[in-house]
């Protein structure tokens, strides 16, 4: 018996199971179901089967199968005769389908008389069901003739049929919205429903009657905040459109207080959890928040942390970390319960618990933090390890000397179990903290050369093997990483063995400790069985050949041939139709033209790359020919140089550019000029500088003119001035260029004797004190600052106006100063909405100026900065706040 009675149990429970896995809607077609349709037209109606076929039609138009509009006016007119029927399941069948097909204007007519008897029914259910469906069918002409029946409806007895018609009201808006406003005294009066959804349909329809008339909604407002409504739903709307107000009002200037913001922290002591939470919420996004507005709002959600509802945990761990990215000082007596919070059941909430952890944690935390985060990164979805790894990211950036822990903690997560997606979010995190903080290089390296030996995934370990191969040869021990790289020469696929010889090559041509030994490996790899790695193998071996044995050069250095002559080759070669190879000496030919005739540079090549006013080569160029002079020898050392600025149009009949060299104690000015007149030639050239600005800040001292200009070439004047020192290095320069034009004879091809003076206004030159900072990166950027006296130390708040992100905000900044950011502050983790940058630089003089960056980013992306300035002189630190206050 017990055997017989197990056996049937089994049965059953695979027959239940078999049930679980059953579709009532599997395989049926709209063809069959419109046959079935058919019997809605039979005179004794069967009430379930016309249910049956009614949801059979309601799914098909859910999975996106389509009606004609022949099936459809079918469907339609057959539908209609079940209104015949009293059944109630029935009728509201009915009333869904009707919704669904959404009759033609010409058809609704038809159905129009039914409905509005059900709107007039006696039953409850009938009318609110026909007041929606009237209103979703209906058009704005048949609305007016329904109207009345609406009205009477919104101020109904019975809540279910007053929020139906509050809910079409809400619709309607969009159909005639002037007769919805006819509404409002209706609308009004169920308000004070003593049934909360009433009371919430009525709010929300009565905001959207008067939205536009900011005044009415300011009144609103006023009267709903002192008298506060029984429906906590409601009290959220009315909490949401306190927000927009506040938003749309200024700050009283006179009390620093905003408008209803007593209003909000009433809300924080109501019986509902819902408005409690929401008004919390409306707090923590009020745009430029302070610290002693946001106090109470985190002290109701600290509240919420240790709540048994896990909705609750969840909403108050979600606004705290919201408030983590702007105002992490504000939310120190969390941490405890937020740290009670990783181990929570919900990984969700033990997610976000970690990562607002870890934006508001200290340096001294960080210990506990990664142990108790160790044990809980395993039992999470790789998802939530993505969070966690990219706010840890942002934890080393904060706090760069604790990089051994974290990254140690990255290693062997690294180790673990996991998918590409991860992975690659941990390889990212370690290869952004190698590039910024330099102490982390090695170790960093270390662990990814580790990582790559038990990698699958092809697109990480290249990765790894171009970074080992770029930064590698310039640490203390090089050749620790060669077994790892050519392991993968032996072990791994064609695509990382071609990445392996890229990386073995660079260690050979920056090593010359290490090139016999690359050499042989190198050698090895030229029986590769793919074509792909032999190639390379061959060419680095013999560029690697080439290289001196006592010479460590890169052997990825830019082209030996400058691109646009080697351009202009190749186009002149593929014009010809000769069989010929390709000649390298033609590119030393055309570049020759080019050194010889440099207005070729913009006219025949086109090469933006070669324009004497934007590139690096024709910078140290300047600066050669600086120091080459006589005349600027007892000035000492260039301390910096500005990059060349166009003084005229494209177009125009004189090119001339200017360099600026600051120097201690003087500033030259070398203007590079250029004819583009035929039979024309400029003698005795030069710039005459007029201090429209800074008439007392800088006195002149020397011109040098240029004694000929002939057509094409360029030649060089120089205007030399000597800075007051102590004051405010500013200036505007009008510049004139003079010369004396002669005529080139025709057919001597000589300048005649006599020529005319004339002369060229050019565009203002601008002295800032940019010129005369330059970066200085420091590796100890905190021992630096120490050192500097405190008393020079000078802090202002900025407005930086509204930004796309932090990082476009920290570039415009960092342009203005021409400063050097420190240990890798320059790098914003992503979304970050606070972020602090060091900068650290030089005033001429030799004076050390250290900047420290606080940028805070507000709900509507506007971006405030605190900005520290130190420096060994009180008017260089007033210099910089001088600076960025007038950019």
């Amino acid at each position: 018996m017990t055997d017989g009675h197990a056996e049937s149990s089994k049965k059953r429970d695979e027959e239940s199971e078999e049930g679980l896995d059953f579709s009532p809607f599997w395989g049926i077609e709209k063809g069959a179901v419109l046959q079935e349709a058919r019997c809605f037209n039979e005179s004794q109606l069967d009430a379930r089967r016309c249910q049956q076929v009614i949801t059979k039609l309601l799914y098909l138009s859910n999975q996106g199968d389509s009606f004609t509009r022949v099936e459809a006016t079918e469907v339609f007119f057959s539908v209609t005769k079940l209104f015949q029927s009293n059944d109630s399941n029935l009728r509201r069948m009915v009333y869904l389908i009707i919704k669904e097909i959404c009759p033609s204007a010409d058809e609704v007519i038809i159905v129009t008389s039914s409905l509005m008897k059900d709107m007039n029914s006696k039953i409850d259910l009938y009318r609110s069901n026909a007041i929606r469906v009237l209103c979703n069918i209906t058009d704005a002409g048949l609305l007016g003739q329904i109207e009345r029946y609406l009205k009477q409806a919104v101020v109904d007895k019975n809540a279910t049929v007053s929020s139906a018609a509050l809910v079409s009201g809400h619709h309607l808006l969009q159909v005639n919205s002037e007769i919805v406003k006819r509404w409002s005294s209706e609308v009004q009066e169920a308000m004070s429903s003593k049934n909360p959804l009433v009371q919430y349909h009525a709010l929300g329809l009565l905001h959207r009657i008067k939205q536009n008339d900011r005044l009415a909604v300011s009144k609103l407002v006023t009267q709903l905040s002192r008298s506060p409504l029984r429906s906590s739903l409601a009290q959220c709307l009315v909490i949401r459109y306190v927000a927009q107000v506040i938003k749309d009002t200024k700050v009283d200037e006179v009390t620093g207080e905003r408008p209803f913001f007593d209003f909000l922290e009433s809300c924080l002591r109501h019986k509902s959890e819902t408005v409690i939470f929401e008004a919390a919420r409306v707090i923590i996004e009020l745009n430029e928040v302070t610290t002693r507005e946001l106090q109470p709002a985190v002290t109701v959600l600290q509240l919420f942390l240790s709540s048994s509802k896990p909705i609750l945990r969840f909403a108050a761990i979600r606004a705290l970390n919201k408030v983590a990215m702007n105002n992490p000082s504000s939310m120190t007596n969390c941490n405890i319960d937020m740290e009670s919070m990783i181990s929570d059941q919900n990984r969700s909430i033990a997610t976000l618990a970690i990562t607002t952890l870890l934006k508001t944690g200290k340096e001294s935390s960080i210990d506990r933090l990664m142990k108790q985060i160790s044990t809980f990164m395993s039992d999470i979805q790789d998802e939530f390890k993505v969070v966690v790894v990219e706010a840890i990211q942002e934890l080393c950036l904060k706090f760069p000397h604790k990089h051994r822990i974290l990254m140690n903690f990255l290693s062997n997560v690294l180790r673990e179990e996991g998918g590409f997606e991860y992975k690659k979010t941990i390889v990212d995190c370690i290869l952004c903290l190698v590039k910024s903080i330099p102490d982390a290089t090695e170790a960093g390296l270390t662990h990814l050369s580790e990582f790559i030996e038990d990698c699958e995934f092809t697109y990480l370990s290249s990765q790894v093997l171009h970074l080992l191969g770029e930064l590698g040869p310039s640490t203390a021990d090089p050749g620790k990483y060669i077994r790892y790289i050519y392991n993968r020469v032996i072990l791994e696929n064609a695509t990382i063995r071609a990445s392996a010889v890229c990386a073995l090559a660079n260690f050979g041509s920056c090593s010359v400790a290490l090139r016999d030994r690359v050499l042989t490996l190198l050698q090895r790899c030229l029986y590769d069985n793919d074509d792909e790695v032999r190639d390379r193998a061959a060419f680095f071996l013999s560029v690697l050949r080439t290289i001196p044995e006592t010479d460590s050069e890169c052997v990825e250095d830019p082209l030996i041939y400058p691109l646009a002559p080697l351009e202009a080759s190749l186009r002149q070669y593929l014009e010809n139709t000769g069989d010929s190879a390709f000649d390298l000496a033609v590119i030393n030919q055309i570049h020759n033209n080019i050194a010889s005739h440099p207005d070729m540079h913009a006219s025949s090549f086109d090469c933006p790359s070669m324009n004497i006013s934007s590139t690096k080569n024709d910078l140290r160029e300047s600066e050669n020919i600086i120091t080459s002079r006589g005349e600027f020898m007892s000035y000492g050392p260039i301390f910096k140089s500005c990059h060349a600025v166009d003084l005229t149009e494209a177009e125009t009949e004189y090119k001339v550019t200017c360099t600026k060299h600051t120097f201690k104690e003087h500033i030259v000015f070398h203007f590079m000029c250029s004819n583009t007149i035929e039979d024309q030639i400029l003698e005795n050239v030069s710039v005459v500088m007029d201090a429209i600005e800074g008439v007392e800040v800088f006195a002149k001292v020397s011109t040098i003119p240029l004694g000929t200009m002939p057509l094409g070439h360029f030649g060089s004047t120089f205007v030399s001035y000597k800075r007051a020192q102590g004051l405010h290095p500013v200036a505007k320069m009008a510049c004139t260029l003079k010369f004396t034009s002669k005529e080139i004879d025709p057919s001597s091809g000589e300048p005649e004797s006599e020529g005319y003076e004339d002369e060229y206004t050019l565009e203002d030159i601008d002295v800032t004190v940019t010129d005369f900072l330059t970066g200085n990166p420091l590796s100890a950027f905190r021992k630096v600052w120490d050192t500097l006296p405190i008393e020079n130390e000078k802090v202002g708040d900025y407005s930086l106006g509204t930004r796309e992100s932090l990082g476009e905000a920290l570039e415009a900044v960092v342009g203005i100063l021409g400063m050097a950011a420190c240990e890798g502050s320059e790098v914003i983790a992503p979304h970050a909405r606070s972020h602090t940058t060091l900068l650290s630089g030089f005033f001429v003089g030799g004076h050390s100026v250290l900047v420290q960056l606080n940028l805070g980013m507000g709900p509507s992306n506007s971006v405030a900065m605190k900005l520290i300035v130190r420096a060994e002189k009180p008017y260089i630190a007033d210099m910089i706040h001088t600076l960025v206050s007038e950019a």
